[in-house]
């Protein structure tokens, strides 16, 4: 006779209360977390240097056309998505001495690097194949590096709590990243530098961190490998069958719409604040900096606020804020700093939020997919999630340069421009960022996966896997495995 695992506990086990989950997880400490958030610094940097910084170095300085630039990100993009299934596939079924993810951090850190040397040191004029070389090398080492550190991040706090709190952390560590790439362009300013000798010293610094930042993870931070509970091989119908739940469909198009506005607010930002609000390279650059450095407020407290009103009400109630300050931007005077900081300490720290709940309730939808399906996919739904991070970043580039090159917009340095195109680069900054990110808290109405229904989950999951380690530890014992096992109706059963 087969019963359900949840009645094979002894009894009175098998009615936990809602939060057992969660209070036997032991609280990893501050300093753990802070080692573990060390790939959070290269990674943040580099992403203010690729939405930040490259497109108007390359336009800018070295020569190369709008289109050109924007359609270089657009192609790589085209690329490189469709690889990310495939590596966290590949992560989900690696396994080796040194650990899972431990071995893909250590391959993705010299592929980064490599790439990213030769994009801070292209050539004046470089041309379209050159760009898209070496941004698609750049692109796999960073799939590669933080697709292994949020997969780790998703096992290693498992509780709906935890995560909030781990996520946190992992996002004000990322500002101060951020913060370094915004910084070191505004100190080689004050030395008499160029704009240019400013991006390629940031780059330099990007690409000196990473092999400490790694190797920091690497070094101090413990791997646990979970069970798979399913017999076979990962399929496309497995893969299709992701696809269609509704809450992976959910996640996957909030990724899409939170990265698309702030990145395509990013894209033409310099643009924005020097020829719209009148500010200097150096003053938008500081202010960028107070957007970035508001994330050390804003992650914590949207971790905070959502252990109080879960994370999907967080992540709705921080977008439509986000939107609403974006249209003050308009009401600062022209090139007043001081009151500048207002709103864009506000959007820095209200967007440092959208990433935060992304991530975490990714690795929640993970858990429920986990025990639905009994294999781990977390690499693969993190893979998913950093392709539509990808689609959003390469369109943000792609639509909002193609928009400034269709309405006249001269982005070279120095030039003058006219009030219509002065205009058109206004309604651009604005409507998209704020009609993406509406969309992005939207996909949540409905959402049922809360703290409750998390820590249910949860708690079947270790029931299960107590059972697969004990049947490991009898095998090992007797020679024979214990019946545990995968019924027709993929749910958990044991022989009696």
């Amino acid at each position: 006779m087969q019963r359900p695992l949840r009645d094979a506990c002894p009894q009175g086990e098998d009615t936990l209360s809602v939060g057992t989950t969660a209070d036997r997880q032991k609280q990893l400490s501050l300093a753990a977390i802070l080692a573990f958030a060390g790939t959070s610094l290269p990674v943040a940097a580099l992403a203010i240097a690729i939405s930040v910084q490259l497109p108007p170095y390359f336009a800018g300085h070295l020569g190369i056309s709008l289109a050109v630039v924007g359609n270089a990100f657009a192609i790589v993009r085209l690329i490189d998505i469709p690889l990310d299934p495939f590596i966290g596939l590949a992560m989900d079924r690696t396994r080796t001495p040194i650990g899972r993810y431990r071995a893909w951090m250590l391959a993705g850190a010299p592929i980064l690097m490599g790439g990213l040397f030769m994009l801070f040191h292209a050539p004046v004029g470089a041309t379209i194949v050159y760009l898209i070389t070496w941004l698609l090398i750049m692109y796999l080492g960073l799939s590669i590096l933080t697709l292994s550190h949020s997969a780790w991040a998703a096992n290693l706090a498992t509780s709906y709590q935890e995560r909030s709190r781990i996520f946190g952390v992992l996002a004000a560590v990322g500002v101060a990243g951020a913060l370094m790439a915004l910084v070191i362009p505004i100190v080689m300013s004050s030395m008499g530098k160029s704009n240019a000798e400013g991006v390629m010293a940031m780059g330099w610094a990007i690409i000196a961190l990473i092999p400490i930042a790694v190797g920091a993870v690497v070094l101090s931070t413990k791997e646990k490998i979970t069970r798979d509970h399913a017999e076979g091989h990962f399929q496309l119908k497995d893969y299709v069958a992701l696809l269609t739940q509704g809450n992976v469909v959910r996640i996957l198009l909030a990724d899409l719409c939170v990265t698309l506005g702030p990145g395509w607010m990013a894209a033409i930002y310099i643009f924005f604040f020097t020829a719209s609000r009148g500010f200097s390279v150096t003053d938008a650059n500081a202010l960028l900096a107070v957007y970035i450095l508001a994330g050390f407020v804003g992650a914590p407290a949207t971790a905070w606020l959502a252990n109080k009103i879960s994370k999907h009400r967080a992540l709705m109630l921080t977008t439509t804020l986000y939107s609403v300050g974006l249209i003050t931007l308009m009401a600062v005077p022209q090139g007043s700093v001081l009151i500048g900081l207002i709103p864009m300490a506000l959007l820095g720290a209200f967007a440092s939020g959208f990433g935060v709940m992304i991530r975490a309730l990714t690795a929640d939808i993970g858990d429920e997919i986990r025990l639905e399906g009994g294999k781990e996919q977390i690499g693969l739904l993190y893979a998913l999630t950093n392709a539509t991070t990808k689609v959003a970043g390469a369109g943000s580039i792609f639509l909002t340069f193609n928009v400034l090159a269709a309405i006249g917009f001269n982005a070279k340095e120095g030039a003058i421009n006219t009030a219509e195109q002065i205009r058109g680069l206004e309604l651009a900054y604005l409507i998209g960022p704020i009609f993406f990110v509406m969309l992005g808290g939207a996909c949540f109405w409905g959402y049922k996966l809360d703290s409750k229904r998390h820590a249910e989950i949860r708690s079947q999951l270790e029931e299960r896997d107590a059972l697969y380690d004990e049947t490991a530890s009898l095998e090992g014992l007797t020679g024979q495995a214990d019946a545990v096992y995968v019924g027709d109706d993929r749910k958990p059963t044991v022989s009696e």
